[in-house]
């Protein structure tokens, strides 16, 4: 076991590895008569769908989460999104910590990398205040949703408090399941149950790192990193821009929020605003959205939240960081300079790799399921960003593809909540330094 390890020790490589081990565990559990209401078995196809899916707290299905699965099933799904919402390597250091009381360097680094800190001596804190953090935000959301579910929808406590945790839980993780056979389309204009999850969505997906900062310097903005700038007003610009856009696109949509009071397109705009930061809860039917919503859709899907949480994407930080190169280029600068602080190069080919990387794989999976399906391109395309993101927004059309699409679907999901660099590191036997400088030459750009 030792020398098995000891091949793979890079946390690179063991993130992954820990998430295949969750899904395999996951599928097993799903598998089983229990986790569904009648006596036979799951598909192992479905079974391993919706363990990815809950894993990667993605929020595609192929079967109906409310009817299908057990309350053991749906309990079973409940804790893979807490698992993968929290960090499968997270979820270990702390365990650990418990356990034994000490962190060994290595678990150090594993911690190191899901949780994007640079101070190996503050793994061990860092990890407590995740767990503590995230708990406490589920818990209140979980309070508030449960109220409602109980005074507004006649839910006995037992079920209104089953359905708070739930959905608390999955829209804190950005996973997007829910108890409901159309999702939240119930609830579209019940700002009690839409704008806590919401809100839910928003603390999970901005991440733990800027959460942290935020606590100590909410007062002294001028005092931020330049990671939590770029993140928080980033955040804001794509949510104003998002809301204000269902908005305008899909106000006088009779299939989506023509037919609502106008408070209720308010609640239905905010909603459609913020889930594709990258939540996958709907309360609109997505295969109603005009051409025009779904292209815009496209582009917040793609850049999903912020680095550190539980939101998809290539991220906020990503997006804007290149958009800060491309105005430096322009304005004829060497360096890329933000708040007074100069971006190395390595974060930039970091940031371009990550895009490139993101668009080589929606290109691939949306063309083998174009193979696999007659499809129109539109519809394929918001499927395959919507699983690399992690979003889990869907036209409708998941419950419908063929095996292979399925797996196409899986695997995008799989990549694009373990990132893209670390399975591309995870692939890579070993890391090569030149030891020289080749002489530069400038090919022609444009």
């Amino acid at each position: 076991m030792r020398s098995l390890w000891g091949g793979v020790a890079h946390p690179a490589r063991i993130v992954p590895l820990a998430f295949l081990a969750a899904i395999v565990v996951g599928t097993a559990l799903l598998s089983l008569p229990y986790s569904t209401p009648g006596p036979a078995r799951p598909p192992v196809l479905t079974a391993a769908f919706t363990t990815v899916s809950a894993v990667c707290v993605t929020g595609l299905t192929t079967v109906d989460t409310a009817t299908y699965w057990s309350p053991f099933g749906q309990t079973v799904i409940m804790a893979l999104i807490q698992v993968g919402g929290f960090g499968i390597m997270t979820l270990a250091t702390l365990l650990g910590m418990l356990v034994g009381g000490k962190l060994r360097l290595r678990s150090s680094l594993i911690a190191q990398a899901e949780t994007h800190t640079l101070n190996i001596g503050d793994v061990r804190h860092v990890v407590r205040r995740v767990a503590m953090t995230m708990l406490a935000f589920e818990a209140a959301f979980a309070a508030v949703l449960t109220l409602r579910f109980r005074q507004r929808y006649d839910d006995t406590w037992g079920e209104a408090v089953w359905h708070g945790v739930f959905h608390s839980i999955s829209a804190f993780s950005n996973a997007g399941f829910a108890l409901y056979s159309d999702n939240l389309v119930g609830f579209v204009a019940d700002a009690w149950i839409m704008f806590p999850i919401c809100a839910a969505i928003i603390a999970g997906g901005i991440g733990f790192p800027v959460l942290f900062e935020l606590r100590r310097r909410w007062r002294a903005p001028h005092q931020w990193t330049v990671h939590t700038r770029l993140t928080v007003h980033g955040s804001l610009i794509l949510l104003v821009a998002g809301i204000g856009a269902f908005l305008l696109l899909e106000w006088s949509n009779a299939g989506t929020l023509g037919g609502l009071s106008p408070w209720g397109k308010v609640v239905g705009g905010v909603t459609g605003g913020v889930v594709p930061r990258t939540a996958g809860f709907n309360s609109i039917d997505y295969a109603d959205i005009t051409p025009e919503t779904m292209a815009v859709n496209y582009v917040l899907m793609f850049i999903g939240g912020g680095s550190g949480g539980t939101a998809g994407g290539i991220k906020v930080t990503t997006f804007f960081l290149l958009a800060f190169v491309i105005w430096s280029e322009v304005r004829g600068e060497r360096d890329t300079n933000i708040a007074h602080r100069s971006i190395g190069g390595s974060t930039l080919r970091q940031a371009l790799t990550v895009v490139l990387l993101a668009l080589a794989a929606i290109a691939v999976g949306t063309m083998a399921i174009l193979l696999a399906t007659d499809y129109a391109l539109d519809v394929v395309l918001f499927e395959t960003i919507s699983a690399f993101a992690t979003v889990g927004l869907s036209t409708g059309i998941t419950p419908h593809l063929p095996p292979s699409a399925e797996i196409t679907l899986m695997v995008l999901m799989f990549v694009g909540r373990v990132g893209s660099i670390t399975v591309a590191s995870a692939l890579a036997l070993k890391s090569r330094h030149r030891q020289f400088h080749l002489p530069e030459e400038r090919p022609v750009i444009g």
